[in-house]
């Protein structure tokens, strides 16, 4: 099927004076940026129609390079690299994590079986070596030996090849968060005992483990302090009430502590208030806590309703806002000299994000990049003389840069992109700011096909993106699931179908109360407004045709596409459903096992009444439905139930499957064939419907 609809695609694309799939989902995708303690190096990993590698670039030229030379696209991930003290080697871990039966993800049903292992690479190019079988490796400072995790537990293996890997510490729980002292003697982590967590440290001298200052808390992202003497560590209050896929708007506060190493002992360093910010929301970083020069913690808060950088210092007071203003603070890291925290947000450009830098006393932020770009993911080379970050734009994608000193960016490995990527046929997306059914002002990008004539009526689509905390973007996207999706509606755009991606309540990018929307999801899916505000502005454009209206995504996406393909026959005319949820009461099971509908009918009921299966009833549009059976994210079974519904209703229904696959399909040629099928289904249905 897949060749068959390649070939297709190619054909349509000679036919049309368009790019194919093929192209515009060729070029590499970065990710995983990390600056080495040592020699100005940067490492990532670049993902090249789904053969991953290790690249590294550094001084004076910064020429990227691989250092591994996997070839296949076999669906084994590259994650969690770490630079060894002297910056020569990197230890990473290689493969996807278990599932609740223990498998491995395995999307190309090997025989022999996969593995997630923690491996070691020399940046001279030399064969990588298997450290031992585990994930989320850490390497000690003193440079001999690699912390990791296997099956919750602790262990250990010397990055030399004369001793083989051993379990450190027999513990009950489950371990996470590996973070050595300064010196590398001992070994902080959380220790998770479902209901609430503890910090532990272990000391490899004496062979001893303490748990610091335990209550019956979640406690979590422990940070050193630079003498080695303290543990600074977030405290979030107990609560055995399931609160998923709904507003949360405020909780019992939680608090930053700090506890001694030597006796245990904590005391309260500080309290979020009541109300705004009383919930954790988190930034994308490896710690929420940054123990920052001048004896100060960085952290983020949402106290005004925008999730911000505050400081406080360690002896307690009130915490200083860095980051003011109407946005929001999403990637995160400090500089090596502790005295300045890199941060990506949407300041002043609310669809896109760049980089800044702010001092942890608190002067104003200064911009690090402007312009029409998006910029994320930023970390500075050891010497702070450079910043390196990923970037891309309307029509170039994702990419690793650098900046030194006060030099312009450029690319680090620009000959990475495939000769034939078509940029220059691609079009810009516009931004679009439309009502909701409710009247809430949604914002979306609108993609128009490159050549319209005036007067002609053109099919649409509406692209909702998953989460729902996510929020797309005016260009490329800095995550790898809706970099796709980006070069999808682009692909889709470019025959002549008008995308409108809709930045749907409770995404993030617009603030506290718009992500945490009321009645939003399982709590009465109030961003069905959404669905039909998209829906119906997009039938009030002269340039569109209102009979041939159709929706897609992924995920939520793919929930929301099924909630409009439900509810709103009579104006979506097609959808393609993308491993979506379609019974919330099964969903919520998926990420907490005890979930029982019966012991609140009330809530259960509700929940169902905010799904998909409500309202197959008066289901008429044609669907296509994709989905890998090795999801770990949205039960299979949601689709299984969906297809037996909508086949005793009537409703046309395609199906596309991958055996062994999980939610965010592993394998470039995964994402080829369901898109393949998807567009073959939108011009079955909507581009040759007139």
């Amino acid at each position: 099927m897949c060749k068959r609809l390649t070939v297709l695609s190619l054909v349509l694309a000679t036919v049309c004076g368009a790019f194919s799939l093929e192209q515009i989902l060729s070029s590499p995708f970065p990710s995983s940026l990390v600056a080495a303690p040592a020699a100005g190096k940067i490492a990532w990993v670049q993902n090249a129609r789904g053969v991953r590698n290790i690249w590294v670039a550094e001084p004076p030229d910064y020429k990227g390079r691989p250092v591994t030379v996997y070839k296949a696209d076999d669906g084994q991930e590259l994650l969690e690299l770490r630079w060894t003290p002297d910056g020569r080697a990197i230890v990473y871990t290689r493969g996807g994590a278990p599932n609740r039966q223990g498998e491995y993800p395995n999307p190309r049903s090997d025989p022999a079986g996969v593995a997630q292992a923690v491996w070691v690479v020399t940046v001279s190019g030399d064969e990588p070596r298997q450290l031992g079988e585990g994930t989320s490796p850490a390497v000690s400072p003193k440079g001999d030996r690699v912390a990791f995790l296997r099956k919750g537990q602790i262990w250990s293996a010397p990055l030399d090849a004369n001793g083989k890997a051993s379990q450190l510490i027999h513990a009950r729980g489950d371990c996470g968060a590996l973070r050595w002292s300064p010196d590398g003697s001992k070994l902080a982590f959380v220790s998770n005992r479902r209901d609430h967590s503890f910090i532990g440290v272990y000391d490899l001298a004496s062979k001893s483990l303490r748990y610091l200052d335990p209550s019956v808390d979640r406690d979590s992202n422990p940070v050193w302090s630079p003498d080695g003497q303290s543990i600074a560590f977030l405290r979030v209050v107990a609560s055995r009430q399931i609160f998923l896929f709904g507003p949360k708007r405020s909780a019992e506060p939680w608090s930053i502590r700090i506890a001694g190493v030597g006796d245990g002992r904590g005391r309260q360093v500080w309290r979020a208030e009541e109300g705004k910010g009383s919930v954790l929301w988190p930034v994308v970083t490896e710690n929420q806590l940054l123990w920052a020069a001048g004896d100060c913690l960085v952290f983020p808060w949402e106290r005004d309703g925008w999730n911000h950088l505050y400081s406080i210092s360690t002896q307690g007071g009130k915490a200083a806002l860095l980051t003011p203003g109407e946005f929001e603070v999403e990637h995160v890291s400090l500089m090596p000299d502790g005295k300045q925290v890199l941060f990506s947000s949407n300041q002043g450009d609310i669809d896109r994000r760049h980089i800044w830098k702010v001092a942890v006393t608190g002067e104003p932020p200064a911009a690090v990049t402007t312009g029409s770009g998006i910029e994320w993911g930023p970390v500075a080379t050891n010497d702070g003389k450079a910043v390196a970050f990923l970037r891309s734009d309307a029509r170039r994608p994702a990419r690793a840069a650098i900046a030194i000193g006060s030099g312009s960016p450029r690319d680090l490995a620009p000959d990475s992109m495939p000769a034939d990527f078509p940029s220059s046929e691609m079009v810009e997306p516009q931004q679009v700011i439309f009502s909701g059914a409710d009247g809430m002002r949604i914002h979306g990008q609108l993609f128009l096909p490159p050549k319209m004539a005036p007067g002609e009526r053109h099919p649409a689509v509406v692209f909702f993106h998953g989460g729902s905390r996510r929020q797309m973007l005016l260009g490329w996207h800095y995550r790898d699931y809706y970099h796709n999706a980006y070069g999808m509606n682009q692909y889709l755009a470019s025959r002549g179908t008008i995308v409108l991606a809709a930045n749907y309540r409770s995404g993030t990018g617009y603030g506290m109360e718009f992500r945490e929307a009321l009645n939003y999801g399982a709590r009465g899916a109030s961003e069905f407004n959404d669905v039909l505000g998209a829906g119906l502005y997009l039938r009030s454009r002269p340039d569109v045709d209102p009979q041939r209206i159709g929706l897609w995504g992924g995920s939520y996406g793919g929930y929301r596409t099924a909630m409009g393909l439900a509810k709103a026959s009579d104006l979506f005319a097609a959808g393609v459903d993308l491993h979506g949820v379609h019974d919330w009461n099964e969903g919520i099971r998926n990420f907490v096992p005890s979930y029982d509908p019966e012991a609140d009918r009330d809530a259960a009921r509700l929940a169902f009444e905010s799904s998909p299966m409500a309202y197959v009833k008066t289901w008429r549009s044609p669907v296509l439905l994709i989905h890998g059976d090795d999801d770990r994210n949205v039960n299979f079974n949601q689709s299984v139930e969906l297809a037996e519904r909508l086949r005793k209703q009537g409703v046309p229904l395609e199906q596309l499957v991958f055996p062994d696959e999980i939610h965010g399909f592993l394998t470039h040629s995964r994402w080829l064939e369901a898109y393949h099928a998807a567009a073959d289904f939108f011009n079955r249905y909507l581009e040759s419907k007139k």
